[in-house]
């Protein structure tokens, strides 16, 4: 209790971002205002888009597909910060900037990003034959992570006590809906399009066989020696320390990483330091319901 009521004195004055529903999925009202012209972007034919629900691996997917891009080149992956290098097609921050403006005055070809369930997203990138790359992370930590990071970026709304914002997740009233709705929209997609479909939790286990499995994807042909860099680069105790992944770009009254740091624990399990007996039986209960209907539950361990 100590530690909300002093987040919000912290944040006593700051103004977190207002929210509003697109089609049934709760977003930022930036985003809701320009929805039009978001479902309308233009994707080109060798656009790469990385897709992942919020906090399930994204940065970290993204720093392993630019190295990848660039032959596991580690000064040209210091160019810009991520969100510079890999435009959030939705995501408007009106003093920071769109990332649909972003995205459209840059060259080809791009490497961009996205949190939009699969039914929300352009039309475009299908109409395009784009290849996307889709994250998934096991929803306990998933959830756990999400809060920590809601409570750092005031350009989300403000979690609540971590039992409140446990019904709200589980719930589905969170910024880009249902984490169940999230991996299964995705998951039903990936035969019919060229969708890459990765698990976070494979990543941390076996990272050299997973980045290689993007590489080829890409269409890069990648040596062990390159392969060994960018499983180095992308580490977490590196990618902490790199200004350019760590979003200490951003000011601190956007993102302040006194709360809760942008990069956080980066483990498996983290889960079981936060749920209650009774949140687990809860969540369990929940998670047999919502996966009833795919196959994608055999993917996600919870030891």
């Amino acid at each position: 209790m100590a530690l909300n009521k002093m987040e919000a004195l912290e944040s006593e004055g700051v103004n977190r971002i207002a929210v509003d529903y697109v089609e049934g999925i709760l977003q930022p009202t930036p985003t809701c205002d320009t929805w039009d012209q978001i479902w309308s972007f233009q994707a080109r034919p060798d656009d790469l888009l990385i897709s992942t629900y919020p906090k399930a691996g994204t940065t970290w997917t993204q720093e392993i597909v630019d190295l990848i891009q660039n032959g596991g080149d580690v000064n040209q992956s210091q160019r810009a910060p991520t969100h510079e290098r890999f435009p959030f097609i939705e995501w408007i921050i009106p003093s920071l900037g769109s990332g649909l403006e972003q995205a459209n005055a840059m060259t080809s070809p791009r490497m961009l990003k996205t949190h939009l369930p699969f039914h929300l997203l352009p039309p475009s990138f299908l109409e395009k034959n784009c290849k996307m790359i889709y994250v998934a992370r096991n929803p306990k930590d998933n959830m756990v992570s999400y809060y920590h990071f809601h409570r750092m970026n005031r350009n989300l709304p403000a979690p609540g006590t971590w039992e409140e914002y446990f019904e709200s997740f589980l719930t589905g009233k969170v910024c880009w809906g249902s984490w169940f709705d999230h991996v299964k929209g995705w998951w039903h997609a990936k035969d019919q399009h060229r969708i890459l479909y990765l698990f976070y939790e494979d990543m941390k286990e076996n990272p050299k066989h997973e980045i290689q499995k993007l590489a080829e994807f890409i269409g890069k042909s990648l040596d062990d020696k390159v392969l060994d860099k960018i499983v180095h680069h992308t580490s977490f105790s590196v990618m902490k320390q790199n200004p350019m992944a760590n979003y200490t770009s951003i000011p601190a009254e956007f993102m302040n990483q006194s709360i809760s740091p942008f990069i956080r624990k980066g483990v498996v399990g983290d889960w079981k330091n936060h749920f209650t007996v009774a949140q687990n039986e809860r969540f369990d209960d929940d998670y047999r319901k919502n996966m009833a209907d795919t196959t994608l539950t055999l993917h996600f361990r919870f030891s």
